[in-house]
């Protein structure tokens, strides 16, 4: 059973968009527009629940990458955290009656999401959060809102590499912390980890000729391509091998904020603003929205 969400009028406005890369339209510096979500009335929620607490505070702390194209990262134009991440955030807050200049969102790497959580640094990590098992013994999951592959990223005029069967003696980049490092580690041990805090210190490395590949999510690889710093420099194989459900990280044991968070999800995918959001950030870089994925509302 879906838990309500009490709200009065809730006004979405979607912006113009410009996107990145000469896609859509352009304001001259090349940056895209997400949905500016609008809260029009305050909203209700049972009495000691976190929704309440969260609503009473005026506030959420939400801990998201800074350095990830389309998903997570510092805006040249505002110095703000933008990307689809970044939105779904701010579609979060708005569900919780939180202006989005209230929102305190917080730099969070791969290492430290699950630290972050248990040490009551944030309030939910929307940070490219593959959903797996490990984790759930640490932490609680709303979603999935999105299912990535991982992939890698290679310079343009490479063409030994097409796929994770030619990685044998190939120096291949992730963060530490992260799925995508522990599975070159153990389904592909003729290859060479190196391993950064971030995937940018990764993408620069490649750029330098100092590794041969990065390997992350597909969709986070494709924002980097599509980035106009690296415009012509990076080609993804577009080998998917593994399947990435992004969920929302939030506190163990809490099931009504969890059943809160789908809530919001579910509402977002069958009201077009899920894909309002997806074409106006992970848009930029040529990706066509697919359909959202269902929400699992484990026990």
């Amino acid at each position: 059973m879906k838990f309500p969400i009490r709200r009065l009028v809730l006004l979405f406005a979607v912006l113009a968009l410009v996107l990145a890369a000469g896609c859509g339209d352009d304001d001259g510096n090349g940056e895209s527009r997400a949905p500016e979500v609008t809260v029009e009335e305050e909203v209700e929620f049972p009495a000691g629940s976190t929704m309440a607490e969260l609503a009473d505070a005026g506030t959420i702390r939400i801990g998201t990458k800074f350095d990830q194209p389309g998903l997570g990262n510092i805006s040249l134009e505002t110095d703000e955290p933008e990307g689809f991440d970044v939105e779904i955030g701010k579609l979060i807050a708005s569900k919780l009656g939180i202006d989005e200049d209230d929102i305190e969102f917080i730099e969070t790497i791969s290492a430290n999401r699950e630290a972050f959580i248990t040490g009551d640094r944030v309030d939910i990590v929307i940070a490219t959060y593959t959903i797996n098992d490990e984790r759930k013994q640490q932490v609680d999951f709303a979603g999935p809102y999105y299912v990535a592959g991982q992939d890698l990223l290679v310079r343009e005029d490479d063409d030994s590499i097409n796929g994770p069967d030619d990685l044998a003696g190939k120096r291949v980049c992730a963060v530490t912390g992260s799925t995508p490092i522990a599975r070159i580690r153990t389904s592909y041990p003729e290859a060479e980890p190196v391993e950064f805090e971030t995937y940018t210190e990764c993408v620069d490395q490649l750029e330098a000729g100092q590794i041969d590949a990065v390997s992350t999510d597909d969709i986070i690889l494709a924002g980097y391509a599509a980035d106009p710093k690296y415009e012509g420099k990076f080609r993804v194989v577009g080998e998917v091998f593994s399947t990435e459900p992004y969920g929302i990280g939030l506190p163990k044991g809490d099931t009504e904020f969890r059943n809160f968070l789908n809530d919001v999800l579910e509402d977002a995918y069958e009201d077009g603003t899920w894909e309002e959001i997806f074409d106006a950030t992970l848009g930029a870089s040529g990706e066509t929205a697919p359909e959202p994925p269902p929400v699992d509302r484990y026990p």
